[in-house]
């Protein structure tokens, strides 16, 4: 279950015992992952930007309170948010105090408006995608129990401690999320265990690519996990979501994360994926 929507029932106020709720309702019904965006502004597509939005580190933090089974990350962190090496302390810090279900899902960053307004650089793409394959590089450093210095072309750490070290061995899960094919399903077969991919027509032919870069790395493209993101709706019927989740898995996705839309009572999500993933069970 992906958490991409808080204007529920409850408003502003209510968000914080609904989440609660929700997260342990979600984990009862037999959902076994709980991401949220990394975005501080509501994106297009789902509502205009002064919709609720919680920070999601934070907000994963208060998740890893109220769960206990669940594996939590990001969809997806934006590289050009975080310094590296702070991003791999909150991942090491979520994973130890979650007792080892964290993860990271990182990406190059695509909103330049929420960047422009609250002041976060936003390099031209290119720099974005070298600033990607740093941080990676860094996070696995840090991850590694390597103290050593980096020296990358964007980013400089004298020393990568990293203390307490992650839970999860030999590290947290790392997905790097985003459809593109000559950049990022590149990284993805160079470093990650996942990749995520919209769940549209383009799917089948982004996962052929995948396996083509796999194999210029001498990668073995079963071991990435491939996973897609669909949204749900008020208009959204179960056999609807059971007939895409069905179509994506013979495509060859093994996880989908499922997002609402304009659904304001958050039992009403649970419902709808809980009777799905016991259908596809």
């Amino acid at each position: 279950m992906h958490i991409a929507d808080f204007t529920w029932s409850g408003g502003d106020r209510g968000l914080g015992p609904q989440l609660a709720d929700h997260a342990r309702s979600a984990e009862d019904a037999g959902i076994t992952r709980l991401t949220v965006m990394d975005h501080f502004w509501q994106i297009g597509g789902i509502g205009v930007p002064e919709r609720a939005m919680l920070e999601a580190y934070t907000a994963l933090g208060f998740l890893a309170a109220h769960t206990r089974t669940a594996r939590l990350h990001t969809l997806v962190t934006g590289v050009t948010y975080r310094e590296p090496g702070l991003l791999a302390k909150q991942i090491s810090t979520l994973d130890v105090l979650s007792g080892g279900r964290a993860g990271l899902g990182i990406g190059a960053a695509w909103n330049a408006d929420e960047s422009a307004g609250l002041g976060f650089r936003f390099p031209p793409v290119a720099e974005r995608f070298e600033r990607l394959e740093e941080a990676v590089q860094i996070c696995l450093q840090m991850w590694s129990g390597s103290e050593a210095p980096f020296e990358g072309k964007h980013y400089q750490l004298a020393r990568t401690l990293n203390s307490p070290q992650n839970v999860q061995v030999p590290r947290p899960y790392l997905m790097i999320g985003g459809g593109g094919e000559k950049k990022t399903l590149r990284l993805v077969a160079k470093y990650a265990d996942a990749c995520n991919i919209f769940g549209g027509p383009e799917a089948a032919h982004k996962l052929d690519v995948l396996r083509s870069h796999c194999e210029a790395f001498g990668r073995d493209y079963d071991e990435i996990e491939k996973t897609a993101m669909i949204r749900v709706d008020p208009s959204t019927t179960r056999d609807d979501l059971l007939s895409t989740l069905s179509a994506l898995g013979r495509t060859g996705f093994t996880v989908t994360y499922v997002y609402a839309k304009d659904i304001t009572e958050p039992a009403k999500i649970v419902d709808l994926l809980g009777w799905a993933a016991t259908q596809l069970a």
